[in-house]
């Protein structure tokens, strides 16, 4: 009896020859125990050893085997081909980034923004190192650990329209980690971060749809950071303006 085999759609696009991106399909063996990216290695190893992407772990841990899969922001290390079979199965590189190789995106933009949100503790005074460290609750770790568990798979960035419509958004895992730090007990550093947040094109732009959420594979909520920077801002709004001597 022959082995099954499945369609794998793979966008290709080599800069140096194509004037525009194009669909090539491989036939390759099913296996109800393959993810994507085992059919994508299938094909790299045994059919066209031109193919292009990013992998790594291979696990969900290192975020940067992240494509659009059937039209879907996925991880293609944890979608099982199963669940497509026998239908052909398109994979393509995320939506809204530069293509810079096949399946590779260009990341610069995602990495400037992560940068300009400040990701790291930021303390006002200094307390001697004589004292320890500066020690917190497992209250206060539980209402920032959420959001500090993003692998930075940029699945958000591909599923949300407005970032799709107009690329100065600051983005859902941005605003994530932003308010991730915001949340810690140990930095002073939110009225820095706020002047980001609420400039042009950050938490504001959000219509909350939703969809970055929905495609998270860590379940980091980047949609609820969201409405609590919003939530945060508004507060800080009010009492400045009725409690202005506060």
């Amino acid at each position: 009896m022959p082995e099954p085999t499945m369609t794998l759609e793979i966008l290709r696009y080599r800069p140096e020859r194509d004037r525009a991106p194009s669909i090539q399909p491989y036939e390759i063996p099913y296996r109800a125990d393959w993810v994507v990216l085992d059919a994508i290695n299938y094909v790299k190893d045994n059919l066209d050893g031109t193919l292009s992407y990013r992998w790594s772990c291979r696990m969900g841990v290192c975020g940067s085997c992240g494509m659009m899969i059937n039209g879907v922001a996925k991880l293609s290390c944890a979608t099982f081909l199963k669940d497509y079979y026998p239908a052909p199965v398109r994979v393509e590189p995320l939506a809204h980034f530069p293509v810079e190789r096949d399946l590779v995106i260009v990341m610069d933009d995602f990495m400037e923004k992560l940068g300009r949100i400040r990701p790291w503790i930021i303390r006002g005074d200094e307390q001697p190192l004589s004292e320890g460290e500066y020690r917190q609750t497992p209250a206060q770790l539980a209402t920032y650990k959420q959001f500090s568990m993003c692998i930075n798979c940029m699945l958000c960035y591909s599923a949300c329209p407005v970032y799709g419509l107009e690329p100065g958004f600051l983005g859902p895992a941005a605003i994530a980690l932003a308010q991730r730090y915001n949340l810690d007990s140990r930095d002073q550093g939110s009225g820095q971060r706020a002047l980001i947040l609420t400039s042009q094109h950050g938490i504001w732009d959000c219509t909350l749809v939703g969809e970055c959420t929905s495609v998270c594979p860590a379940q980091v909520d980047p949609a609820g950071a969201i409405q609590q920077a919003k939530l945060a801002s508004t507060l800080d709004w009010y009492f400045s303006v009725l409690l202005p001597w506060g």
